[in-house]
């Protein structure tokens, strides 16, 4: 099976992963597309849910609770970070767009008890990861200091000619303190949106070595292995991050042959 799943460039509905179509056990994403006065509802079954507005303005609705207007971003690539909410397990979400909009929904296995939330933009930490042409922009969605069972979500921004997610790292083995076993997705945005990326998802042993040509709104499947990306220069890079597993928790182990560049 392929590690790359081929997004729409039309429609309402963009790309949607599942534990069952990756073959793995926690990690599911969905992304969608709503013009004004469209509407997306769906149950949250046995999930946790984080819906992220990646662009426009939304209302969300669930566990009787209505955040009505938000959202800030004309494009994932403005400087400003998201509007999300967190719903439980066990619930109903609706989402009704009043300008062209986009989603981002994240789940994985969760609780019923913790109550349905709004994540405002002002609550995520920003930081700069990488020096020279590795420096990337994060933005904290849904990070391990807040309350949810499995589930990580976090945002990045790649300038054009950088390299991501890099020297290369894996998190694909139970070992904390050290590493931490967590799948992840990589939800793929490209400025502007002809252009490309790379990524390449491989194991110490090549058991797993592919390397991937990633076109806007593409989605990356990382079961276990480093995972690094690159970026071709006139292109910008913007990926959604999606992570869950048995502890949530991220540690990662860097690629030993790559690792001499964070000691220059």
């Amino acid at each position: 099976m392929s590690l790359l799943v081929k997004g729409r460039r039309d429609g309402r509905d963009i790309v949607t992963v599942t534990p069952q179509s990756a073959g793995w056990k926690y990690v599911g994403f969905s992304a969608h597309r709503l013009a004004p006065g469209e509407s997306l509802e769906f149950p949250t079954e046995r999930n946790e849910v984080c819906v992220v507005v990646l662009r426009g303005v939304v209302t969300i609705a669930a566990q009787g609770r209505e955040w009505r207007e938000i959202g800030q971003r004309d494009s994932v690539f403005d400087d400003a970070a998201p509007y999300a909410a967190y719903v439980p397990a066990g619930e109903r979400v609706r989402v009704t767009a009043h300008t062209n909009a986009e989603l981002g929904v994240a789940s994985a296995p969760g609780p019923d008890t913790l109550p349905a939330r709004l994540i405002e933009p002002s609550t995520m930490k920003a930081s700069v990861r990488g020096e020279g042409l590795n420096t990337r922009h994060v933005r904290d969605i849904l990070p391990q200091t807040e309350p949810a069972l499995h589930l990580l979500v976090v945002e990045v921004r790649t300038p054009s000619g950088h390299s991501s997610s890099y020297p290369p790292h894996k998190h694909d083995t139970d070992n904390l303190p050290a590493e931490s076993a967590l799948e992840e997705t990589y939800y793929h945005r490209l400025n502007p949106a002809q252009g490309f990326a790379f990524q390449r998802v491989y194991t110490d042993d090549r058991s797993l070595d592919e390397s991937l040509a990633v076109e806007d709104h593409d989605v990356v499947l990382v079961p276990r292995g480093y995972h690094p990306v690159v970026v071709p220069y006139g292109y910008e890079s913007y990926y959604l991050n999606v992570m869950a597993g048995p502890k949530r928790e991220w540690h990662f182990r860097n690629d030993p042959a790559h690792e001499w560049m964070l000691k220059q």
